[in-house]
């Protein structure tokens, strides 16, 4: 080598720097992989409740339906209770 060069980092101090980056970059895989699993459970709970609300919804929109044939069929009985006048037109 040159001796004129002055050497700014030798290879202990590279090989510690590298050291120093690859432990950081475990740290944030770490952090990342707690993030991802913490938001994987919010998601998965927020499913659960979409689930459960949609369940409800179908079960009001049955209902509804249920109802609006009961009152469907509550009117044919009365219209067929009812005694025709027989002078009156059909229409």
């Amino acid at each position: 080598m040159n001796s004129s060069r002055r050497l700014l980092y030798d290879e202990a101090r590279v090989r510690a720097l590298f050291a120093r980056m690859k432990d950081d970059l475990r740290e944030m895989a770490d952090r990342h992989a707690a993030e991802a699993a913490r938001l994987r459970q919010e998601l998965d709970e927020v499913r659960a409740q979409f689930d459960e609300f949609r369940a409800a919804v179908r079960a009001r929109a049955a209902a509804d339906q249920e109802l609006a044939e009961l009152h469907r069929e509550r009117e044919i009985q009365r219209a067929q209770k009812v005694e025709r006048d027989p002078a009156l037109p059909l229409q």
